[in-house]
């Protein structure tokens, strides 16, 4: 598919765009699936017509993913102009993103439970952040915002495995929720880094075995005490496993593709992390090569219909860059300002 991006006008097409790509895809994804939560295909279709000619809203607001997004990609940028990434430097700038956001009169979004709860324990100074953190939960909200540790130049493999997991369980603890966003922010980079769509999985399914057995104590200290495991590493198996356990859904699905299909009944209605991830992953790559189509494919599902089309626009913008995203909808985003700066920041 041939199209104008926002990068398009600078002469950046694909990798070297890939930051604002992805950015520009996440928040695209979350306008055009805001309006269709909560709603089943039938009430979608209804609403908005065929799928595959789903127009962004006008005006183009976006969800507490996208802005929470926005507040990671701030912390992230705080915490870095400091010096060498580590979790000392990362919590402070980062939580005090996240407590910006809870108390935002813009934080009127339908934000998650989850992320509300853990905001306000954490916006008491003295709390210690693991305190605060939502050892039940592995809801979407550990991973809808995670992308900027991917996309955030200058971090070896180990910091992005360890920021994201760290950025996770400032409100959702659950091991689920620490994988799936350690994952999904691998997801995004190995597109960054050119692979190939069609390998993703055997990537990602390789990574969770690598690190099945890995707690990353120098990132989370002793969070895995306020779980019912016992041990660090029985705590952070039963994240990934059940990480790799969504992936046999995924490759089942991939396996015999049915674009027609809603995608949730395949790989799950994304509430959770581990199956945002996976859903969001099975709409960009039954249409890797079409941004449009993928994010159409992700607004009309059953399920957290703004989340898992937030994912699925920051693959395919890591993947194709901001070329990919037509300038008619790029200029109309919410936060398109903010959005540009952080991707053309990462993308120099």
């Amino acid at each position: 598919m041939q199209s104008t991006g926002a990068a398009r006008s600078t002469g950046a097409t694909g990798s070297e765009s890939a930051a604002t790509g992805a950015l520009i895809g996440l928040a695209l994804g979350d306008a055009l699936g805001f309006p269709t939560e909560f709603n089943d295909v039938p009430a979608i279709l209804a609403k908005c017509g065929p799928w595959r000619r789903m127009a962004l809203p006008d005006p183009a607001i976006v969800t507490d993913d996208t802005q929470m997004t926005l507040a990671l990609g701030r912390g992230l940028q705080t915490a870095l102009a400091g010096g060498e990434p580590a979790p000392e430097r990362l919590v402070g700038p980062v939580r005090e993103e996240y407590v910006a956001w809870w108390r935002s009169p813009d934080n009127n979004r339908a934000p998650g439970g989850t992320c509300l709860r853990a905001c306000e324990l954490l916006s008491a100074p003295d709390r210690p952040w693991a305190d605060a953190s939502q050892i039940g939960s592995k809801g979407c909200g550990a991973n809808m915002r995670v992308a900027p540790i991917a996309l955030v130049p200058g971090l070896t493999p180990q910091q992005r495995s360890g920021a994201a997991q760290l950025q996770s369980a400032l409100t959702h603890g659950h091991p689920t929720a620490l994988a799936a966003s350690d994952l999904t922010a691998r997801a995004v980079r190995a597109l960054m880094d050119g692979a190939r769509p069609a390998e993703l999985p055997g990537l990602l399914r390789a990574y969770a075995h690598g690190r099945r057995t890995v707690y990353r104590e120098d990132w989370l200290g002793d969070l895995w005490r306020r779980g019912q495991d016992p041990s660090p590493t029985a705590f952070i198996a039963r994240g990934w496993d059940e990480c790799l356990g969504v992936l046999d859904r995924l490759e089942a699905a991939l396996a015999a593709p049915d674009a027609e299909a809603d995608p949730c009944l395949a790989t799950g209605a994304g509430w959770i992390a581990e199956e945002a991830l996976a859903t969001g992953l099975l709409c960009f790559l039954l249409f890797p090569d079409e941004p449009l189509t993928a994010l159409r494919r992700a607004a009309c599902t059953s399920g957290d219909s703004d989340s898992i089309a937030c994912l699925t626009g920051a693959f395919a913008g890591a993947h194709l860059g901001a070329g990919a995203w037509p300038e008619e909808w790029a200029a109309r985003i919410e936060y398109r300002d903010e959005l540009l700066a952080l991707g053309a920041a990462w993308d120099a």
